[in-house]
């Protein structure tokens, strides 16, 4: 696709600082798509998961019996840009995106989707097929050992010998974490604990806040009693207890959903929150985890553009080599790294500013390292 003018104006901007081997492309609207396509972008530039698909991209090409499937098609599009001659431009994820349609009919109306919604949809997916894939090449002693590694299968149990999944693929090793439900009973002092995974936190906001107090939220102590007693199995009764959520074991990438749209039963409709909440460039995950060193690098934001949750429009920021990115469908502009603070959401009820940033997206630094 012949390149717009937008993409040599970019490569004007980055000139010689234009990264080696790195490629920048607008993605083509098919009506309605910009809920995947942001989306897309941000998965794009989480480099180990984009390195990781590329390579199971190689390896699924020598193998005769290479389905068409949701994970091919995203290989091929990921693929595809990185593959192109000019360093800028737009292809169109045509193909990808007729075979989610396909998979799920939720995506197949020409209304307006969530992004979220849609990227929860997408990781479960791939990992569905990646586990299929495992299952076939173990049940099956042809070609089972390119398969087996095709998919990464480990057969590894996870941390404290949770099994919570019967392998881990590539796609847990980047996005997948453990939350751990702690309950504690108020007359015995017993403490249950239940481990359970996750590709995202689906965070609540509260106006003039940040990400660190959502998380503090998240993992702040409930108390059980009146009618929501716990039925503590030492005591063999009801009992008020004290409940809490904290993370066990921190993803490489740690994915964070906003809950901007709220049901609000006086209007008898979902609402969109326009509150300001901060999300740092540098977060540390203090509170909600008991190593409190980790470290985590914002490197992309969906913002959901809009006053309401059944109309508006999704764009991506995007960090790649320390520059900042505006990927917004077909056009992908340079910002300056402060221009981020501007999606932060409005500290007024009502605001001409509608870009908020919906889905955040931070790495690891102590994985990168």
């Amino acid at each position: 696709m012949v390149m717009g003018a937008t993409g040599s104006k970019l490569e004007k901007a980055l000139g010689e600082q234009f990264p080696e081997g790195e490629r920048y492309f607008g993605l083509e609207n098919f009506g309605n798509t910009c809920y995947c396509n942001s989306v897309l972008q941000a998965l794009y530039f989480c480099v180990p998961f984009r390195e990781q698909l590329l390579e199971y991209y190689e390896n699924k090409k020598s193998l005769v019996e290479a389905d068409e499937n949701l994970l091919t098609c995203l290989a091929d599009l990921f693929s595809q840009i990185c593959s192109q001659k000019k360093k800028t431009g737009v292809v169109s994820p045509r193909r990808f995106v007729q075979r989610v349609k396909k998979e799920n009919e939720l995506f197949r109306s020409y209304m307006h989707q969530d992004a979220h919604e849609f990227l929860n949809f997408l990781l479960n997916e791939l990992v569905d097929i990646l586990e299929k894939e495992c299952n076939n090449a173990k049940s099956s002693p042809d070609g089972s050992l390119t398969l087996a590694q095709v998919a990464n299968d480990t057969n590894n149990t996870l941390a404290n010998g949770v099994k919570k999944e019967p392998f881990v693929t590539w796609v847990h090793k980047s996005f997948q974490g453990i939350l751990t439900n702690e309950t504690r009973c108020l007359r015995c002092e017993t403490v249950t604990a239940r481990d359970e995974t996750f590709f995202d936190l689906s965070l609540d906001i509260e106006q003039n806040s940040s990400i660190t107090s959502c998380l503090k939220n998240f993992s702040s102590t409930e108390t059980l009693n009146a009618e929501d007693k716990f039925f503590c199995d030492k005591c063999c009764s009801l009992q008020e207890a004290q409940k809490r959520m904290k993370i066990k074991k921190p993803p490489n990438i740690l994915v964070m959903h906003l809950k901007r749209f709220k049901y609000v039963e006086q209007l008898g409709r979902n609402k969109k929150l326009s509150y300001r909440v901060v999300f740092p460039l540098e977060l540390k995950l203090n509170n909600t985890i008991e190593d409190s060193d980790i470290e985590y690098s914002l490197f992309s934001v969906v913002v959901h553009v809009g006053s309401g949750p059944n109309h508006g429009h999704y764009v991506s920021l995007v960090k790649s080599h320390n520059h900042w990115l505006f990927f917004d469908d077909e056009n992908v502009e340079m910002i300056d790294e402060s221009a981020v603070q501007t999606f932060f959401g409005s500290a007024q009820e009502y605001s001409s500013n509608t870009d908020h940033g919906y889905i955040l997206f931070y790495e690891s630094l102590t994985s990168r390292s």
